[in-house]
């Protein structure tokens, strides 16, 4: 009997079912106003101190070519523009990484975020925590 690996395509299927509504929402804008070559929107939220199930931190990879000849800060904005409903509400924090197709093709991944040492999960002083008497 032959086990041939599952295709990339089922998982990413998976992936995309398991989205919640703020995240869908944010790689549908993303989509809409960048029309990019490639987009990872991660919720990295359950990397944080909030309740199981938010969608509150993201991680997104934009590579379009709507970057092209942009510095760093006009590609954020460009982002940040694009999602401005949803920062101002339901999301907490973005990690933007925007790339230009060439910029993709030459390197195409990101370094993994860092492990979140903020907030009230690692700080005994951090906020709703008493000072020591």
């Amino acid at each position: 009997m032959s086990w041939a690996a599952a295709p990339v395509r089922s998982s990413l299927s998976l992936a995309r079912r398991m989205e919640g509504p703020v995240q869908i929402a944010l790689r549908s804008r993303l989509q809409r106003a960048l029309a990019p070559s490639h987009l990872e929107v991660v919720n990295e939220s359950g990397r944080h101190a909030v309740p199981a199930g938010s969608e509150t931190h993201f991680r997104v990879v934009v590579v379009s070519r709507s970057f092209e000849g942009l510095p760093l800060v006009q590609r954020h904005r460009l982002v940040h523009s694009s999602v401005q409903d949803l920062l101002a509400s339901d999301v907490h924090a973005l990690s933007i990484h925007a790339k230009t197709p060439e910029q993709w093709a030459e390197r195409p991944r990101v370094d993994p975020s860092p492990p979140c040492l903020g907030g009230s999960k690692h700080d005994p002083l951090g906020p709703g925590k008493r000072t020591p008497p």
